[in-house]
């Protein structure tokens, strides 16, 4: 069904899939550009055999892992190590130097890879600035911080494992400083892995992270409509130092946004923030607030943010719409929150009811327009770790209007240690003094108490002698007790024996197959690689044993492999079986027929996935 009272023909089907994706996993594509991002759902839809949107959206809520396979075909991770060689020189020679040289010898270096995928446009950064750098100021300096939509493009990222052909645009020299090379892969330095940060951000929804020195953002935005590309180009802008680099694919151009960059290289997509009047907090992430003053210099702007984000007291700011518009760098540390939670509404975080019931409290300050103080409230940060605060809650007003509520937490922890042990001092004075009195009366009756000491000895050396006798009878029942675990260890070793001889009979019926046979666990790792397997594809079982199927480089293609074994690790279909084209050890273009089933427990419960994989001869 189509609707056509707009100037635009828009599909209600196709636009009930985005809203139910939105929904139920958080993800919202109506941003995105529709023909693209139709012709792909259309294409998973012709994948899974359906043609109707309602009956996909019917397939999507009983088939959890419908979703995963849907978002890889949506979200297009494509990049690459130094994608764009010429580009990259331009950076590494030109800009780099220039942005160090503002920065200082010793300032801090704060980078945000938008949009990262796999991670290799991240760990490409960190290469170009240890090379400027070198190793240690790396480590000291530089926050890499890389974001995306994608769950598992960020999971692989982490492990910073790559294949051959993915590292091929690395350079020799640098591929053998920064790599190690394992089995088949090549994994990133762990030293300098430390420094790059991979965590969820969408360029739409979330709050961008801030103070940002250089933003590399390529050939992400091409996939926006432009509205939308308008409100991600706005938030980079925020997130972005005075005079900060954006650097974007060669498919982005921004010639209608030169009120927040200028270019820097145009050929090479780089360009400079340019100063704009002050933004009022939350902004970007809110209602737009008019400021009716004019607007003070960006060294004031600038100066003013870094005062409140080094103040010495946690302080979190909440404007008159109950959302977080500033937090600090000591509410950051004390209650584990960030950049991206700038924006959100204070009942959203965990904020909002622990230390202290806070939502009623600004509430209460909005009402009242005074002052709030909350004394001595206790917060069990951990297991050993209680913390006293004194919580000021201030309301910030114009001449006529609230802005917001100012909240401010004060560490009085170490105050009321010192009353607790003074007043558990005076407690142990008293009770010495008591002890003292009694102390003269015990010393006249322990001599009574020696007295009748030395009658009892004499009564437990009869007892010892008693005990010996004991001792005695006990020993002799362990003597007897040891024999019996010695025949229950007898039977044990030949029932090891009989397992022994089990283990080689399976052994021997995997090795005897001229099929190639994986098990896979419910993590998709590897735990049964035969010999018709190595055959097949010439990765030896030591080197398959654990891995992750999807990261082995075999001349299978895991791609289209992986919707068939996640169906064997959770749908109750006992057997799928599909036929893909690939290249066996020889080099040579087969045809492979892959059957896949459940690994069922005694329980019935699935415990892995058993892959056959036949090479077709026909």
């Amino acid at each position: 069904m189509v609707d056509k009272t707009s100037g635009d023909s828009v599909d209600v089907g196709f636009e009930a899939v985005l809203l139910y994706l939105k929904e139920a996993r958080g993800f919202d594509f109506t941003g995105y550009k529709r023909t693209s991002l139709s012709r792909r759902v259309r294409r998973r839809m012709s994948q899974v055999g359906i043609d109707d949107y309602a009956e996909y959206i019917d397939f999507l809520q009983v088939n959890a892992d419908e979703f995963a396979a849907l978002f890889n075909v949506l979200l297009i991770n494509v990049t690459s190590f130094l994608r764009d060689p010429e580009a990259w020189q331009h950076l590494r020679d030109e800009v780099l130097p220039k942005l160090l040289d503002e920065v200082g010898p010793d300032g801090p270096i704060r980078v945000w890879s938008a949009g990262c995928a796999s991670g290799q446009e991240a760990y490409s950064l960190a290469i170009l600035l240890t090379e400027a750098l070198g190793v240690d100021a790396f480590r000291q300096r530089v926050k890499i911080y890389a974001t995306d939509v994608d769950e598992e493009a960020l999971a692989q990222a982490r492990q910073a494992g790559y294949g051959e052909r993915e590292v091929e645009g690395v350079p020799p020299e640098l591929l053998e400083r920064y790599f190690e090379h394992h089995a088949t892969r090549y994994v990133f330095r762990q030293d300098l892995r430390r420094s790059v940060i991979f965590g969820r951000n969408d360029l739409v929804q979330d709050a961008p992270i801030s103070r940002i020195h250089l933003l590399v953002c390529r050939n992400t935005l091409m996939y926006f409509n432009a509205e939308t590309q308008g409100k991600i180009l706005a938030r980079l802008h925020f997130a972005l130092l005075p005079h900060g680099v954006l650097f974007l694919g060669k498919a982005e151009m921004l010639l209608s946004y030169d009120n927040l960059f200028t270019p820097v290289d145009l050929k090479r997509r780089l360009f400079r923030k340019v100063s704009s009047p002050a933004v009022a907090p939350g902004a970007l992430f809110a209602h737009p607030v008019h400021a009716d003053r004019r607007p003070e210099p960006n060294t004031t702007d600038e100066l003013r943010e870094h005062a409140f984000s080094a103040a010495p007291v946690a302080q979190v700011v909440i404007n008159s719409d109950d959302q977080v518009s500033l937090i600090n760098q000591q509410a950051e540390a004390m209650f584990g929150l960030g950049p991206r939670d700038v924006g959100r509404p204070l009942r959203d975080l965990e904020l909002s009811y622990r230390p202290v019931e806070l939502r009623a409290q600004v509430e209460r300050v909005k009402l009242e327009r005074r002052t709030l103080r909350l004394r001595d409230i206790e917060w069990q940060r951990g297991p050993n770790d209680t913390v006293w605060l004194d919580v000021h809650l201030n309301p910030l007003t114009n001449e006529r209007d609230l802005l917001g509520v100012s909240v401010v937490f004060h560490d009085v922890s170490a105050a009321r240690r010192l009353l607790d042990e003074l007043e558990h001092a005076n407690r142990r004075l008293e009770s010495a003094y008591e002890e003292l009195q009694s102390t003269n009366e015990e010393l006249e009756t322990t001599n009574e108490e020696l007295q009748s000491t030395v009658e009892e000895l004499e009564t437990t050396n009869e007892e010892l002698q008693s005990t010996n006798e004991e001792l005695e009878t006990m020993n002799e029942e362990l003597q007897s007790t040891n024999d019996e675990l010695q025949t229950i260890n007898d039977r044990l070793s030949e029932r090891s024996v009989e397992l022994d001889d089990l283990n080689n009979f399976l052994e021997s019926i995997l090795t005897s197959l001229r099929s190639g046979v994986i098990v896979v666990d419910p993590e998709m790792r590897v735990i049964v690689w035969n010999r018709g397997s190595e055959e097949l594809w010439g990765l030896r079982r030591d080197e398959a044993d654990g891995q992750h199927l999807l990261n082995l480089d075999i001349g299978l293609p895991l791609a289209e492999l992986r919707p068939l074994v996640r169906s064997a690790l959770v749908d109750a279909d006992p057997m799928r079986e599909t036929t893909l084209a690939a290249v066996n050890r020889k080099g040579r273009t087969v045809s492979v027929r892959v059957v896949a089933s459940p690994l069922k427990g005694r329980d019935g419960a699935t415990e892995g996935a058993i892959l056959v994989l036949e090479e077709n001869r026909s």
